[in-house]
């Protein structure tokens, strides 16, 4: 079964956010995210997981790629495809609102992100820097 991920560029200075993800996605760093709730939009679905993990609030949110995010599924046989948006009007600082699952937050250079690097959250930005909405 193929399921559905939210992931969400903020991008402040130059730099985006990244977390250290812990349990079923660690050792890996990605931007923040999770799953797309059913009935639920891309952006409701952006709103409430930035919000969920941070508590940083996002306005007016916007779809700017799609991944097939086949190298998870060939390291951990769960077959995820991603929708990731862009935001940069928000307000508050990244807080640690689920340690469970995240280590920590740090605004990171898109071009030297921190590895190992979750599959989804690394293509996606790399969408994000070169202005194109699918890398295969």
């Amino acid at each position: 079964m193929v399921k559905v991920g939210i992931g969400v560029i903020l991008f402040r200075n130059g730099k985006v956010l990244i977390g250290k993800r812990k349990n079923s996605h660690a050792p890996y760093y990605s931007i923040p995210g999770g799953h797309l709730e059913e009935g639920e939009s891309f952006e409701d679905a952006a709103i409430r997981e930035i919000y969920e993990e941070t508590r940083i609030r996002i306005s007016n949110p916007k779809v700017i790629s799609i991944t097939n995010n086949l190298r998870t599924f060939e390291l951990e046989n769960i077959h995820y495809v991603s929708v990731i948006l862009y935001c940069e009007v928000f307000k508050g600082e990244p807080e640690l609102c689920e340690p469970e699952k995240c280590e920590g937050w740090s605004w990171e250079d898109p071009n030297n992100l921190p590895q190992p690097h979750f599959d989804a959250s690394e293509t996606g930005i790399k969408c994000f820097l070169e202005n194109k909405f699918y890398i295969k």
